[in-house]
């Protein structure tokens, strides 16, 4: 048995969620990661060139009652969907109907393939072509009980799509997928598809993250007796990305992009883990493996120029870690190959949060205010209005840099706008509304400082950053454009409360670990207070971060200034 595996099966067994012992998981696992990811991107650039039926998918054993052919496919075809290559998977899945016209069971994997589980809520097309699969399923007749319970699950999301909300219907899924579960203890894929759906309802409000435990509890039985299942792995990423629990992710985030290494989201996804835990180069490595692998995929579906949405959701994490290691020259290159992109395929929210994101980030993460307040939408051919929330980043972005280079009326007018969007949202998604609300509160902080109202700036950055702190990230996302307890931080040491100022960076990094913004706040914070063992702490900190910069931040000079370097 490979490292990898060896230690997602010591750390399974010897550490359940409910015992955690983060520092010596992590310490152990973390020596494991930078030499597992070595060649991923040779392995990626390998797997263009295979075939579909050679691509390394890992292994799952789904044993259904079609014929032996068609169980193959049915196997790779499930491997392909755990691992969220939904327009693979859906093609798999159709195949099986020339193998074995009466398998009622590549329909339910042509159902399953129209709802993206922890993205979004299926397109009307999705849900007319989600309906019409369960509908071939049901005429064709499942064989077995066991099946028809599979196929009556998914059959309680997409019935009356008309009259119940998605989350009804999610959750009417969860509870049908709890009883196939409890019906037969022994069927593995019953049990992790089961943890997805727990994972999929988890109410991003829900800070004891209950449902994601649960289903953290479900994997790790499973991945001790299957470690090279894609969906086990994978979803235990999922279940553990959350700064509590992010430790616990790290087994299956050193494990997943090894299992399958032909899918551009499993290089990816562990990258969900290393940026919960600060581990900025491991994540780069893992998204520029993931970002070329995808365009490469793109490339060949869509053509030139087209960005697909997976890729671009790599772009964003790898923007991100860029930008946390001062690798400002790296980061512009990112955001160069957004800007040249001409649309983006699907139009998803992927798609759209990452495009939106990345120049957002790229101004807002160094400060540089005028950029910021000049900021315009990437020039992508895209429905913006499907998902407002995300363009409104570049809004947030602009009152930003407005109020920060003190254009009052600019920032005003953003300002406006957030609110606007916020109010649009109230009915259709309380969960974005309070996100854009986040934003709105920050920005009209800052606009208040601006205005010299100081009182009024500082109680409406707690606000922002307690209104943050209610919420979790969502998966589309490394994390907001800056954290609003960061930018309190800002704000109290402007306001020469150096003292408060250390407690808010510290704060932010408690959830947010290992950013460069905060460790410098922080640092400044402690040396303006007379704490000199901290000051000391952070700066080194920074400085270990910016060891490979590619620019000269004029913060790496003073960390290195203070500690004589």
């Amino acid at each position: 048995m490979n490292r990898c595996l060896s230690a997602a099966h010591a750390t399974a067994a010897a550490h359940p969620e409910t015992e955690r012992t983060p520092s010596k998981r992590t310490t152990l696992l973390a020596a494991l990661v930078s030499t597992l990811l070595i060649g991923m991107t040779a392995a990626s650039a390998e797997d263009e060139a295979q075939s579909p039926a050679e691509l390394t998918l890992g292994e799952v054993s789904f044993p259904i009652s079609c014929n032996a052919a068609a169980q193959r496919q049915f196997n790779r075809a499930v491997a392909t969907l755990h691992s969220f290559w939904y327009e693979e998977a859906e093609r798999a899945f159709a195949a099986m109907a020339d193998t074995d016209p009466a398998c009622a069971m590549g329909y339910w994997g042509l159902a399953m393939s129209q709802w993206h589980q922890l993205w979004y809520a299926p397109t009307d097309t999705e849900l007319k072509a989600g309906s019409e699969a369960v509908a071939k399923a049901r005429a064709l007749g499942a064989k077995t009980e066991r099946e028809r319970e599979y196929i009556d699950a998914i059959a309680a999301f997409f019935a009356d799509t008309d009259k119940r909300d998605h989350r009804t219907r999610s959750t009417a899924y969860e509870k049908a997928m709890e009883q196939l579960y409890l019906h037969y203890p022994e069927d593995r894929e019953a049990a992790v598809f089961y943890a997805l759906a727990l994972n999929a309802t988890a109410q991003p409000t829900d800070k004891t993250f209950a449902n994601q435990k649960k289903a953290g509890v479900i994997l790790n039985k499973v991945f001790l007796e299957q470690p090279n299942h894609p969906g086990v792995a994978h979803y235990l990423i999922h279940s553990y990305d959350s700064a509590p629990l992010a430790d616990l992710g790290l087994p299956a985030a050193i494990c997943y992009s090894k299992i399958a290494p032909s899918v551009p989201h499993a290089l990816h996804m562990p990258s969900h883990i290393f940026t919960r835990l600060g581990k900025w180069q491991d994540s780069v490595s893992a998204n520029r493996a993931a970002a070329a692998a995808g365009q490469g995929y793109a490339m060949k579906q869509y053509g030139e120029g087209v960005a697909w949405d997976q890729s671009l959701h790599a772009m964003d994490y790898l923007e991100y870690a860029h930008l946390q290691l001062a690798q400002d020259q790296a980061a512009k290159q990112v955001v160069d190959q957004v800007m040249a992109f001409r649309k983006a395929a699907p139009e998803s929210l992927g798609a759209a949060y990452a495009a939106a994101a990345i120049p957002a980030r790229y101004a807002v993460e160094r400060r540089d205010w005028p950029q910021a307040a000049a900021l315009s939408i990437p020039p992508l051919a895209f429905s913006w209005e499907k998902f407002p929330w995300t363009k409104v980043m570049i809004a947030y972005a602009r009152a930003l840099g407005a109020a920060r280079t003190g254009d009052i009326a600019g920032a005003q007018t953003e300002i406006e706008h957030l609110q606007a969007v916020r109010g649009a949202l109230l009915g259709r998604s309380k969960y974005w509304s309070d996100q854009v609300e986040v934003q709105r509160l920050a920005a009209a902080a800052m606009l208040a400082r601006a205005q010299g109202k100081d009182t009024e700036a500082l109680a409406g950055m707690r606000q922002a950053a307690e209104l943050e702190a209610s919420m979790d990230k969502n998966n589309v996302t490394p994390g907001g454009i800056v954290p609003a307890r960061e930018l309190l931080g800002d704000l109290l040491l402007e306001l020469d409360q150096p003292t408060e100022a250390l407690t808010a960076y510290e704060q932010s990094l408690s959830t947010d670990p290992n950013r460069f913004r905060s460790l410098y706040g922080a640092a400044n914070g402690a040396v303006r207070s007379g704490d000199v063992a901290k000051a000391k702490t952070y700066y080194q900190q920074l400085a270990t971060l910016g060891e490979h910069a590619d620019t000269a931040r004029p913060e790496l000079v003073e960390a290195k200034t203070y500690l004589g370097h």
